[in-house]
């Protein structure tokens, strides 16, 4: 008999939990202080510091927590407290020229700011001798050596020349220049009657008789003679102007190197480096061998070009590559690397196609990248965008390891990425901390050996903090920090309490308090615009409730759509009245930027048979692995419950009706045993109660995600289709605590508009929905006559008598089939 059971509707007060802007100890925002320290990442906060602290190989930080927890920010204002009390400034980095093996570059290293001016020094010694050595070299002084040493030269070459034309006229020959070409080259040539004869004139007087033949052959021979002594002249005074080319080579090579040395004395004293004096040595080297470039330079014509090319520097190799300048560095280096390609990340060596259109390069195209510039400090960046870019995160792990670095150019879709170029390696000393989410970070512990040691620290960042006044006073000064850091309005105490109220709202929880301060502070920006529009001068809480309503107006599109076609009857959803096997279940639909829910139908039909309970949803491929669990687990509940004394022998199907997405999780479970038990006991639910929870097979209630979502979707529903007041929401016990419903509901169930009821087992909710006890099981087993689990039992005994008489009438039937042809063959 039907029975009235204690009212189990949740009380208002329950229903939100409120923060009384009375009991602020302030007025407004201009009442705090604003915050300096890092709220709710305690955990977070303590292992960051640690990891980023200890300076042990390896003590890299893995910085994990879900999007819009504010990682990026923490970690950004943790980098700098440390970067503020450490204080120390690391060295610049600089690569010079290697004279004797150009493909390796030399690394230089200097105090923070020094690089910079070793730049310049070296520019000004190379400047000055530009300057100076041409004028050197046209000094009166410089000639006179010069022209001291040629007139040596001279004299004794004249000196050969006098003793070997004295010679030749003796002979009866003449030395004379003959033009051969461009040429012109001494010829001994005989001497008839006084003048010079060719011998090929004399030969011709020969053959006519007018010279005698034998004089002729003697002539020949001392020609011979005096030619071979010409030439043996002339080898001696090439190796004497090759002597004396040397001599001035000599001379100009040690008049430069002693100019140079005095020109880089007062720099070399300045920095006393061996390394840096050894490289001054080898530049003076290295210029003195190639004087020729002090020399005026023109234009290089190429051709079939109508115009000349000018020459690039000759003096580049020279100059000095200033890789990493910290001259305006406070501290240590805090690099935000948010494109970590590896030419961003690690740098590259440029290439340069010269005037001839071949690809060149050289230190001077050395280019350092972040994990450089973060040398001697803290590098930070997404690990995602890391590992998606070719090389990057198996270079890094390698610089982490070796604790190395040497710049090359990656590019796996560039054909010319080769070089001969490989720089001096640079001893790296950086703490890196990468974002990332749990699940990467378990992925890499997993498949990937070098995590582990490298990033032996894991700083989890947490969504919520404790509900404590100290936290909500922290909070508030926080709103006077963004209010300052935007140049926002003033924030009054509605205004604050009503912003600690959406950030508890959007934990689920009412003991805790979101610590997801970037969407916080979007919330605190748009409260401040809508103050604007109103031509106020203080954000008050109806500014921040206008702007909660805007962003959902924003985002609820597809919602509205869905509530169309439920008013419109396309989805059928009745919110009155009282149908057999069919309950008003919830769910969460979720877009990214916005959750809502909404009330979805759901339907059993029982019969007799052995299949059981068949989940169409599964059967369709349209059931996650977790709603499968929540169906099977309803199997056990009726197992444990009702097949103590008799077998279950039925087929239920379950269907989520004009369902055609995923269907997954198991908030669901406790309204499907309501259907099922109702199909069974053929007692109708109450179509304007819609349920929510998870059971187990003890029959227990259990709690579930997005409660507030699931109770605003159907009271929404109510809403459009028209009041009753007696719809509502059966939800767990357990998520009492977790309501943090909007205040239109919240108001409407204090006018007993709408109700939202909390059990703890299915007899509970049962009796709810049907009006019916559901009656507890008696010490022999039975149930008490009229009550829900009365009917049901009484069903699934009269299904398995239905089977079993089924089964026995079959045979029957079958045994008289078979004597009926046995008689028969027998007569036969």
């Amino acid at each position: 008999m039907p029975r009235k059971k204690p009212d189990r509707e949740v009380s208002v007060e329950k229903l939100r939990w409120r923060l009384n802007p009375a009991t602020l100890p302030f007025k407004t925002t201009e009442d705090l202080d604003p915050l300096k320290e890092i709220i709710g990442q305690s955990r977070g906060v303590e292992a960051f510091r640690f990891g980023m602290g200890i300076n042990k190989p390896g003590y890299n930080v893995f910085v994990t927590g879900n999007p819009g927890s504010g990682r990026m920010a923490t970690v950004q204002l943790l980098l700098k407290e440390m970067s503020r009390k450490n204080g120390e400034v690391p060295e610049d980095l600089c690569y010079v020229n290697n004279f004797k093996n150009p493909e390796e570059p030399i690394l230089l290293k200097f105090k923070a700011g020094v690089g910079r001016e070793f730049k310049k020094d070296v520019r000004h010694i190379v400047d000055t001798l530009k300057k100076e050595v041409p004028r050197f070299f046209e000094s009166q002084d410089y000639l006179n050596r010069k022209k001291e040493i040629t007139e040596a030269y001279e004299k004794k070459g004249s000196s050969f020349f006098k003793g070997l034309d004295k010679k030749v006229r003796e002979e009866g020959f003449a030395l004379v220049d003959i033009q051969v070409g461009q040429i012109k080259r001494p010829e001994v040539v005989p001497l008839i009657d006084g003048n010079p004869t060719h011998l090929n004139e004399i030969e011709n007087m020969v053959e006519k008789g007018r010279f005698p033949k034998k004089e002729f052959e003697a002539l020949q021979e001392k020609q011979a003679k005096l030619r071979e002594e010409i030439d043996q002249i002339f080898l001696e005074l090439r190796e004497l102007q090759k002597e004396v080319q040397e001599t001035v080579e000599e001379m100009d090579h040690l008049l430069f190197i002693k100019m140079g040395t005095d020109v880089m004395e007062p720099v070399m004293e300045k920095y006393k480096s061996e390394k840096v004096n050894q490289y001054f040595e080898d530049m003076l080297e290295d210029m003195a061998d190639n004087l020729q470039i002090f020399a005026p330079q023109g234009q290089q014509v190429i051709l079939g070009m109508p115009f000349a090319f000018p020459l690039g520097d000759l003096f580049g190799s020279y100059y000095v590559n200033l890789l990493v300048d910290n001259s305006d560095q406070k501290g240590p280096p805090i690099i935000i690397e948010s494109y970590p390609t590896y030419r961003n990340l690690f740098g590259s060596i440029e290439r340069v196609a010269d005037r001839s259109g071949v690809w060149r390069t050289d230190f001077s195209k050395i280019k350092a990248g972040s994990f450089v510039r973060a040398k001697g400090g803290f590098l930070v960046l997404n690990l995602l965008d890391a590992i998606v870019e070719p090389g990057v995160w198996q270079a890094l792990k390698r610089a982490l390891k070796t604790k190395k670095m040497e710049i090359q150019t990656y590019d796996p879709f560039y054909l010319f990425t080769t070089t001969n170029m490989k720089p001096e390696p640079i001893d790296m000393d950086v703490k890196v901390a990468v974002i990332a989410d749990a699940y990467i970070y378990q992925l890499l512990m997993r498949y990937d050996e070098d995590v582990a040691k490298i990033f032996k620290v894991r700083a989890d960042f947490d969504t919520s903090m404790e509900r404590k006044e100290e936290s909500i006073q922290k909070f508030a000064e926080f709103i006077r920090k963004k209010k300052d850091d935007d140049g926002l309005r003033p924030f009054d105490k509605t205004a604050i309490a009503a912003l600690v109220e959406e950030a508890v709202r959007m934990t689920g929880r009412q003991e805790k308090i979101s610590t997801s301060f970037p969407l916080i502070t979007d919330l605190i920006r748009e409260a401040d615009y809508w103050a604007g529009q109103e031509g106020k001068h203080m954000v008050k809480e109806k500014h921040v409730d206008k702007a909660i309503d805007a962003r959902t107006g924003r985002s609820n599109m597809v919602e509205e759509h869905i509530q169309e076609m439920i008013d419109r009857g396309t989805l059928m959803i009745d919110v009155d009245g009282a149908v057999v096997g069919q309950v008003n279940g919830l769910s969460v639909f979720s877009l990214g930027d916005y959750v809502f829910g909404k009330p979805s139908r759901i339907t059993v039909s029982t019969s007799m048979g052995r299949a059981g309970i068949i989940n169409i949803e599964r059967e369709a491929d349209l059931s996650g692995s977790t709603h499968n669990k929540g169906v099977l687990i309803l199997g056990g509940y009726l197992r444990k419950k009702y097949a103590q004394d008799k077998p279950i022998s039925i087929s239920a199907s379950i269907a989520f009706e004009q369902s055609y997405g995923g269907v997954d999780g198991d908030s669901a479970s406790s309204t499907e045993i309501y259907a099922l038990l109702s199909s069974l006991s053929g007692v109708p639910i109450r179509q304007d109660i819609a349920v929510t929870g998870s059971i187990n097979q003890n029959g227990e209630v259990q709690a579930i995600g997005g409660v507030n979502h699931k109770i605003e979707g159907f009271y929404d529903c109510c809403k459009h289709i028209g009041f009753t007041g007696k719809q509502g929401v059966m939800i767990p016990e357990n998520n009492v605590k977790d309501l943090m419903l909007r205040k239109d509901v919240v108001s409407a169930v204090k006018k007993k508009t709408f109700r939202i009821y909390a059990v703890k087992t299915i007899d509970q909710g049962i009796e709810i929905l049907t009006g019916k006890s559901a009656g507890e099981m008696k010490p022999d087993g039975t149930f008490p006559r009229g009550s829900i689990n009365y009917l049901v039992d009484k069903k699934l005994k009269d299904l398995a008598l239905g089977i079993k008489n089924f089964g026995e009438e079959e045979k029957n039937e079958g045994n008289k089939k078979r004597k009926g042809k046995k008689s028969k063959a027998k007569k036969e």
